[in-house]
């Protein structure tokens, strides 16, 4: 400790380090430094330093950061509307492509939120769900997309908006699911929407949905999406992108789509 102290002394060009020959010659220099107030401030002078080169250091990390995840969204799959479950005007100038996990809270939280900003904004943007169930959420995660996409198969575009509205409001989340009452919820959704109860569950025991729900995954992946929601934010004339991580409310999505639309 006393070795930093006369190095602080010496940083304070108060003492030159070779008139410093004793301990005792060396307290008197840190007594004199300590009582004229010096030793304080060449103190707080490296601490303020050491902190402006770690918010430097933090800021350049982040920048990188951004930077790598703006090139990997140009991996992101170009919205097809023959493929994708899609929302909105086909011909949109913006999509926001929305990769999402049933039983993800946050998820839940910001379901409806890029509905909005699809109508605030007209037929500029549409939006497009792809799936992203999380390992933590599984089984249920991955059961409740295959049955989305059965759904899909058999009621159209339609049919998958309103299954997802009603797995979102009635999940509990953090994969328990939606309440069974006694019985399977997943058929019970699709007798609400008036689905065919044996075409339904022989599409859910199949497996014919799977590929369809890893190729979503992957989609993200390489796009650099590794938590949900995750919204790749694509200008489709310019191919100019953002990335919005997590359950932002509505007027900042709208920001950010606004951002992407200027473009």
């Amino acid at each position: 400790m006393k070795k930093i102290l006369v190095l602080l002394a010496m940083l304070a060009a108060t003492a030159p380090a070779w008139a410093v020959t004793t301990d005792q010659e060396a307290d008197l220099i840190i007594k004199k430094l300590e009582d004229s107030g010096k030793l304080d401030a060449a103190f707080d002078r490296a601490v303020q330093r050491y902190g402006v080169r770690q918010q430097q250091a933090q800021r350049k990390q982040q920048e990188e950061q951004a930077a790598r995840q703006k090139e990997l969204n140009k991996n992101v799959r170009k919205p097809d509307p023959l493929r994708d479950h899609l929302l909105g005007d086909k011909g949109a100038e913006v999509t926001l492509i929305e990769f999402s996990d049933y039983e993800c809270p946050y998820c839940k939280q910001f379901n409806g939120v890029p509905q909005e900003v699809v109508k605030r904004l007209g037929g500029r943007v549409n939006l497009v769900w792809r799936h992203f169930p999380l390992s933590f959420h599984d089984p249920m995660a991955s059961r409740e997309a295959v049955a989305a996409e059965c759904a899909a198969k058999q009621g159209g575009n339609d049919a998958f908006w309103k299954f997802t509205d009603l797995v979102m409001a009635r999940t509990a989340s953090n994969g328990k699911g939606m309440p069974a009452n006694g019985g399977d919820p997943i058929a019970g959704l699709a007798s609400e929407l008036k689905l065919d109860a044996m075409a339904f569950k022989k599409c859910r025991d199949s497996g014919e949905m799977n590929s369809r729900i890893a190729d979503d995954q992957n989609d993200g992946l390489k796009s650099g999406v590794s938590g949900t929601p995750g919204v790749i934010i694509l200008n489709n004339k310019t191919r100019k992108t953002a990335f919005i991580n997590g359950a932002l409310p509505v007027d900042a999505l709208e920001a950010a789509t606004r951002g992407v639309l200027a473009q």
